[in-house]
C-alpha cells in the first residue's frame, strides 16, 4: 500500500514556527489581524472561514468577519476595501472567491493592497510569483503542494514533475513555484494528447483538473508520488479529489488524500501571510 500524505504533521510544523514568530510580534506590542470580506453566503465558503477563525483563535491571530449582501454594488465593495486598506489594524484582507457574475473579479484584483493580499489576487503579487520574487505573497494552495512534499522531505531538485491543470489559481503558478525549486516541469490540460502517458512518466504528479476521481491508475506507476489539489463534490454530501483515491492507493508509492491533505494546509499558509504582512508592517513602521 502507497504512503498516505497527511497535511496534519505538515501543518503542526508550520504552526509551531508561525507561534514563535506571533510571540515575537507580541513581544513588540503588535497582534497580526486577518479581515475576511464574503460576498452572501455560500456554504463553502462558510465552512473555509470556519477554518480560518479556527486557525486564528488556535494561534492568537485576530479576525474580523465582514458579510456582505449578495447583491452588493461594486463601488460599495471597492469602498470597503479600500477602507481596510488605509487601516493600520488590519495586516491581511481575505476576500472569497468566486464572486457574483455582476462584480468585477479584475477591478477588485487590483484595489487590494498588495502589502494585505494574503491571498495573492492582486496582479502585482501574481507578477512576483512569476518573476520568481519571493517578496509577495504567492498563491495559497500553490504553496501548501510545495509545502507537503518538503515536510515529507521528497526532493524537487531535477525532479521530473506534470501538473494535471492550468489554471492562473493552482497550476501555472505551481509550475512558477517548482520551477523556483529547481524541479522540470511539465503542465497537462484538457488538450494534451495521452495524458496517461505522460503522467505515468512523472516522478511526481499533481492533480489539479478540477474533475472528480478523473485520474484512475493508469495515469500513474508504482514510484509515482501523487498529491491531489481537487475539491469535489461527490453528489451525496461528500467531497473527493482529482484522482480515484481507493483505486490508485495500492498502486502508488505516496499519495495525498482530497480530505486531510493539501487543503488542510492552505489554511496554516494563509494565516502565515497574515503573520508575515504583520511582520512587513512592523518593520516599516515605528508606531502600530
Amino acid at each position: 500500500m502507497g504512503i498516505r500524505l497527511e497535511g496534519k504533521p505538515v501543518v503542526q510544523e508550520l504552526r509551531a514556527a508561525l507561534k514563535e514568530r506571533i510571540q515575537a510580534l507580541g513581544d513588540r506590542g503588535v497582534t497580526p489581524a486577518i479581515l475576511i470580506l464574503r460576498v452572501g453566503k455560500r456554504e463553502d465558503d462558510i465552512s473555509y472561514e470556519r477554518g480560518i477563525l479556527k486557525g486564528c483563535e488556535a494561534l492568537g491571530i485576530k479576525s474580523h468577519v465582514m458579510e456582505l449582501p449578495v447583491d452588493i454594488s461594486m463601488d460599495e465593495l471597492i469602498q470597503k476595501i479600500e477602507t481596510a486598506n488605509k487601516d493600520p489594524g488590519i495586516h491581511g484582507i481575505m476576500l472569497f472567491r468566486p464572486m457574483p457574475a455582476h462584480l468585477d473579479q479584475g477591478r477588485i484584483s487590483k484595489a487590494i493592497d498588495p502589502a494585505k493580499d494574503i491571498d495573492c489576487m492582486s496582479p502585482e503579487n501574481l507578477e512576483k510569483v512569476f518573476e520568481g520574487n519571493a517578496a509577495g505573497f504567492a498563491p495559497c494552495t500553490p504553496k501548501a503542494v510545495i509545502e507537503i512534499l518538503k515536510g515529507y522531505q521528497i526532493p524537487l531538485k531535477g525532479a521530473n514533475i506534470v501538473i494535471a491543470g492550468r489554471s492562473m489559481v493552482v497550476g501555472k503558478p505551481l509550475a512558477m513555484l517548482l520551477l523556483n525549486e529547481d524541479a522540470t516541469v511539465t503542465i497537462c490540460h484538457s488538450k494534451t494528447k495521452d495524458m496517461p502517458a505522460v503522467t505515468r512518466n512523472a516522478d511526481i504528479v499533481v492533480a489539479a483538473i478540477g474533475k472528480a476521481r478523473f485520474m484512475n491508475s493508469d495515469f500513474f506507476n508504482p514510484d509515482s508520488i501523487v498529491i491531489d489539489v481537487g475539491i469535489n463534490d461527490t453528489g451525496d454530501g461528500k467531497i473527493c479529489g482529482d484522482v480515484d483515491y481507493d483505486q490508485v492507493i495500492d498502486k502508488v508509492k505516496a499519495i495525498s488524500p482530497a480530505v486531510g491533505g493539501v487543503g488542510s494546509i492552505t489554511t496554516t499558509i494563509l494565516l502565515s501571510h497574515v503573520v508575515q504582512a504583520c511582520e512587513n508592517f512592523s518593520d516599516d513602521h515605528t508606531t502600530v
